[in-house]
């Protein structure tokens, strides 16, 4: 069987995590490569609604791919409605230039995003991140890029044979800093935070109050989370996630009856 898979991004077509990832699959089966034009990044679904996208081919080495002036999930949309001559059978988004761990930046992540909306659109979606903060990172050690490219290629092969376990509709996959503890996989959960948030606030010249948005590493993440994994373990975290964001607890309906009761009385 031949396999359709969609890469895609949100760093942009010229991002070098975008060819890692394409040069990781090439050999799986029929690849298109659709990528935002720069990078998108935080932009999560977000879909551009008020102006006119545009698709264009761009020669990237000597690889032909199109790129889109949109958000990654206009990317999706796009490629699967209008590029693609049948739907893809996996969706891979990556390789994001920085991790995607915890709550907070996956709800946040335009890398995310893309897989977010093909799971929308009924399509398996995987996205991957590295815990680097830019490609040169990992020049000193050339073998981390190929370590990684051997992951991705077997776990989408995995995949595609497999198929994905009931209930989940995204796998979110961080690489770790460096694999200086060797190479280990392990299934984890969602941190609920990544960065405590800060705001500066400074004056400009013309006496105008102006504020950055920043944030600093929580300093302690419990065992099995995606953040402690990557960190702290020097692991790599594979997290399941779902559409599903109904509460998990069977007490919540309960509780949910008394207040809106309450409201009913008043």
């Amino acid at each position: 069987m031949t396999w359709n898979i969609l890469v895609t991004n949100d760093d942009g077509i010229y991002s070098p995590g975008l060819r890692i990832l394409y040069d990781a699959v090439k050999d799986l089966g029929n690849i298109m490569v659709v990528a935002p034009e720069r990078p998108r990044s935080a932009t999560s679904l977000s879909l551009t609604l008020h102006k006119p996208l545009r698709v264009s081919r761009v020669k990237v080495g000597s690889e032909v791919f199109y790129s889109v002036s949109g958000n990654p999930s206009d990317v999706i949309l796009i490629a699967v409605s209008k590029l693609m001559k049948s739907p893809p059978d996996i969706v891979l988004s990556g390789i994001n230039i920085g991790d995607n761990t915890s709550l907070q930046l996956v709800l946040a992540s335009g890398t995310v995003g893309a897989c977010l909306q093909a799971a929308l659109m009924n399509i398996k979606a995987v996205a991957f991140s590295m815990a680097i903060s830019s490609m040169s990172d990992i020049v000193e050690y050339p073998k981390y890029t190929e370590i990684t490219k051997n992951i991705i290629r077997r776990l989408t092969s995995s995949i595609l044979e497999k198929g994905f376990p009931e209930g989940v509709d995204v796998l979110n996959v961080n690489f770790p800093p460096s694999y200086e503890r060797g190479v280990n996989l392990k299934i984890t959960r969602l941190a609920k935070l990544r960065f405590t948030e800060r705001i500066v606030e400074r004056t400009d010249p013309r006496g105008r109050k102006y504020y950055w948005i920043y944030g600093e590493e929580v300093d302690v993440a419990e065992e099995d989370t995606d953040v402690h994994t990557v960190f702290n373990e020097k692991s790599i975290s594979i997290t399941p996630l779902s559409l599903n964001l109904h509460p998990v607890s069977s007490k919540w309906k309960k509780d949910l009856e008394q207040i809106v009761d309450m409201v009913r009385l008043k």
